[in-house]
């Protein structure tokens, strides 16, 4: 049993970290506005109708680092 745990560990590891890197490098979409706060996975999503500026496309993580949230009608 213990040998069955020290091969699943390994295999564990690579695709967690592997998911984690994935998460990070999704491309989400910004109202690039001074006010905009949110962020969308979507370029169609109904929170960015109302955006007036462009709309950009960044990273998950430079979305979070600019203070993003997710939009509502995406959660």
């Amino acid at each position: 049993m213990k040998a069955f745990y020290i091969t699943l560990f390994p295999l564990f590891f690579c695709l967690t970290s592997t998911s984690i890197s994935t998460t990070n490098s999704t491309e989400v979409y910004l109202c690039n506005s001074k006010y905009g706060e949110k962020y969308h996975f979507s370029s169609n999503c109904r929170g960015l109708k109302a955006c007036k500026n462009p709309i950009i496309k960044v990273t998950l993580s430079e979305a979070k680092k600019r203070g993003k949230t997710i939009c509502r009608y995406e959660d």
